[in-house]
């Protein structure tokens, strides 16, 4: 099987580490995978902001950066939607473009979704001896509903202990633009989840969305809280060389 990996901006920029972690383990899978070195951002925070023309232009370079790409994996479930739900409506009234939109549309993949759904792999025979919660981004959750996919991934690592979060479902205020807009309900929104994520006495918190891991990780800095901030990749990549 070949797979292009999409990086996207955020893991581009600060977490190269969970993008190398994400290639060891699908490579281990005996997936062939390639970078197209013309991708970009896919235009998410321009769309969000209601900026489609601004959007649209970002995305015709992912377009044609994909178009080839037997299945396209991403370590952010935000981007995936982006490309799922939106890019087909976005190149709406541009033929060309929109059947190429629905092609990426149908091939793109958030890490753990392409690890159980497409490869129907659950158990890396990872081992990771520490107590663990998860928080589920509101994009993976509510649109491409990653979160069976990870709870089983996690089920399978050995020695983990998983301890539920309340209210998980819940926003972590970071919300791309809605953080910079709203600054004062987005530091509430997040304040909760750290106290949540306090309560559960878990050394680790684990994600699937890069954003919302750095958006709640920088308030359990500020707040000297020693919980380590993971990416679902990361994780199952440190318990699979132990």
């Amino acid at each position: 099987m070949k797979a292009s990996i999409f990086i996207t901006c955020i893991c581009d920029s600060f977490y190269p580490h969970v993008g190398e972690a994400m290639v060891r383990i699908l490579e281990k899978q005996g997936v062939q995978l390639d970078f197209p070195p013309e991708q970009t951002c896919c235009g998410q925070p321009a769309l969000n902001s209601g900026y489609w023309e601004d959007a649209r232009e970002v995305g015709e370079s992912l377009l044609k950066a994909f178009k080839n790409s037997e299945y396209v994996v991403a370590p952010a479930g935000s981007c995936v939607v982006a490309i799922k739900e939106h890019y087909p409506r976005m190149f709406a009234g541009h033929p060309e473009y929109q059947r190429q939109a629905q092609e990426l549309a149908g091939k793109v993949y958030e890490f753990s979704e392409f690890l159980v759904k497409v490869l129907k792999v659950e158990d890396l025979g990872a081992r990771f001896p520490q107590r663990v919660t998860y928080h589920s981004s509101c994009h993976s959750r509510r649109f491409i509903g990653v979160d069976p996919h990870v709870r089983v991934l996690l089920s399978n690592v050995r020695d983990l202990e998983y301890v539920p979060l309340t209210h998980e479902e819940a926003c972590c205020g970071f919300g791309g633009t809605f953080a910079v807009k709203q600054p004062e309900i987005s530091e509430a929104m997040v304040d909760e989840k750290v106290r949540n994520i306090l309560e559960t006495k878990a050394q680790v918190l684990v994600g699937t969305d890069l954003s919302c891991l750095m958006n709640i990780d920088g308030r359990l800095k500020k707040q000297k809280a020693d919980v380590r901030v993971m990416h679902i990749a990361q994780l199952l990549d440190e318990g699979m060389k132990t």
